[in-house]
């Protein structure tokens, strides 16, 4: 079942929100909501992107290729990877009020999430050695969260990206969980968007069920390109179909002063959390980790790219959610 929205639909198909360069543009008006945005940008061998961040702060988060990043006086080289699924990525923030050229000489596929945001942060750096990488449930609902973006781990104003990789025929967003009511300390109000790539050109299935009457109600079968808004309600389990690896990108942001992820758990299934001390994870995790930090042979380079000072390994426990 799906709930339609105006202009798109919670379910949004792959091609469907597309807009000149951008295989996928998602942003508060487009979405009906407030703050969160994402893009996916398509670029040519050669090619070039003019990025004027508005009034959101921006993390430029490779999916395929590599590219440069050129804002506020600071260009950044992001190495990239060669899929979602082949290793954790370097990225780029920009700031708000900010304006960036994206260039790729190989081209890529390059994700923009954002979030509109009252600060002007620093443009900054995150290297690919930095970004924990956790391995989060046991059993059939282990799965792998690369924390690039998460609260605590790297620097914005509202934005909060996460990416998730579950192996075939794993359950990941379960127990069912939501984050749609503010509750200092208990649940944070955070609008949210699950953006899909399936391994072998695979499909998996979401589910997002009402926490109140007349509330977001998806069930949708997923492929690469395509995603899920979820404004509201319980979202999970995310199904990765037998054979084939399903990656997610996740993108946060919300109007409480405090950037928390604060999650609660379905009452009718939080007790799976229960059963997962008894169990192994996955053998098949970490599907991949963060690589070794490299020194960089250019040291003027080198000094323009601060990146989050944070080790990696293992996200903060304020993190910690069903994801």
């Amino acid at each position: 079942m799906t709930t339609n929205h105006e202009p798109y639909g919670w379910y949004v198909p792959a091609g469907s929100a597309a807009a000149g360069p951008y295989a996928l543009d998602i942003d508060p008006r487009r979405a009906g909501w407030s703050h969160s945005s994402l893009r996916v940008l398509e670029l040519p061998p050669g090619g070039t992107h003019a990025l004027n961040a508005g009034d959101s702060e921006w993390i430029v988060l490779p999916l395929t290729g590599g590219c440069t990043v050129n804002t506020q006086g600071k260009l950044f080289e992001l190495r990239g990877r060669a899929s979602v699924f082949s290793g954790v990525t370097d990225f780029a923030y920009v700031p708000r009020d900010a304006h960036a050229q994206i260039a790729s000489g190989a081209g890529g596929r390059f994700a923009l999430a954002g979030a509109k945001c009252e600060r002007r942060l620093p443009a900054r750096y995150g290297p690919a050695p930095e970004v924990p990488v956790e391995l989060r449930g046991a059993g059939s609902c282990s799965r792998q969260v690369n924390n690039f973006g998460a609260a605590g781990v790297f620097a914005c104003d509202r934005l909060i990206a996460v990416e998730v990789l579950t192996p075939g025929g794993n359950w990941s967003s379960y127990p069912p969980h939501k984050h749609d009511e503010h509750r200092p300390g208990v649940e944070s109000e955070l609008e949210e968007i699950y953006y899909f790539e399936i391994d072998g050109d695979g499909l998996g299935y979401h589910r997002v069920s009402p926490s109140r009457p007349g509330g977001t109600d998806v069930l949708a079968e997923v492929r690469t390109g395509d995603t899920v808004l979820i404004p509201d309600g319980w979202h999970g389990p995310s199904i990765a179909s037998p054979g084939r690896d399903m990656y997610y990108l996740n993108v946060m942001a919300g109007p409480g002063e405090s950037r928390e992820w604060l999650i609660s758990d379905h009452p009718d299934h939080g007790w799976i959390r229960e059963t997962w001390p008894g169990l192994a994870v996955d053998p098949r995790l970490p599907l991949y980790e963060a690589a070794s930090a490299e020194p960089d042979a250019d040291p003027e380079r080198a000094a323009a790219k601060p990146g989050a000072a944070v080790g990696a390994g293992t996200a903060p426990a304020a993190e910690e959610d069903s994801r």
